[in-house]
């Protein structure tokens, strides 16, 4: 008798976006940045009154080419340290039929198939759902759309259109009823977090305090939106 043929290996499809891309958008946008600063910096000096007249002074007093050329140089030197910064961020997935992998800032988090429920786009996040209605993760994401779904829904896994759960939400406003305790007082601090761009890290890392409090938050512009965990 012949051997039974052995079945393939689970071979997971591997998304990620491109280093080489990241890099040349970065720097390219850097240097036409450099590009129009000499003629910013010209159109300042033609107004009546602007503000940085001194250090526009000081920029035009450059001749050129040697104004033009340094300052496209600094500009691609800027983008080049931005594109860095902007992989370092990006998001690559991994996906077999046991389990889905995302890695994002030098840490990978693997999800079983049996601890996802669902897996839906939100805005320019991937947010991927547990049995009990919690968020097991919320990351941005740059990878093509479509791909994405289809490297999903290959190996078997609950794509949905939108959030299951979006109708159970409610608009956070202080001293709303019905959250756990010390809930609000992190909404009150995720609230400041989110208006300044610094305290993004924060605002993610309250995000996480208030899921370990049962607590799921979805934003829409400046409002929070809220909604218990395991509760319809």
């Amino acid at each position: 008798m012949g051997k039974r043929p052995v079945p393939p290996a689970d071979k997971p499809t591997e998304l990620a976006e491109s280093t080489w891309a990241i890099m040349l958008f970065c720097v390219a946008c850097g240097a036409v940045a450099g590009a129009l600063l000499p003629l910013l910096a010209r159109g300042l000096l033609m107004l009546p009154w602007a503000p940085l007249e001194g250090p526009a002074e000081l920029l035009t007093a450059v001749p050129e080419p040697a104004l033009t050329l340094g300052t496209v140089a600094v500009g691609a030197l800027g983008g080049l340290l931005l594109g860095f910064t902007a992989v370092h961020e990006s998001l690559s997935v991994s996906v077999s039929d046991t389990h889905v992998t995302l890695t994002v800032r030098d840490s990978a988090r693997s999800f079983a198939r049996e601890e996802i429920a669902a897996l839906f786009r939100e805005g320019k996040h991937l947010v991927v759902l547990a049995p009990d209605s919690g968020e097991l993760a919320r990351e941005h994401c740059g990878l093509p759309w479509p791909r994405l779904i289809a490297a999903l829904t290959a190996h078997g896994y609950p794509w949905a259109e939108e959030d299951p759960h979006r109708a159970d939400y409610r608009r956070w406003v202080p001293g709303t009823p019905g959250l756990p305790e010390g809930a609000d007082a992190l909404l009150r601090a995720r609230d400041q977090a989110r208006k300044s761009e610094d305290d993004a890290e924060d605002a993610r890392e309250l995000r996480g305090e208030l899921l370990r409090l049962g607590v799921v938050v979805r934003d829409e512009e400046k409002r929070q939106y809220w909604r218990l965990v395991g509760r319809d």
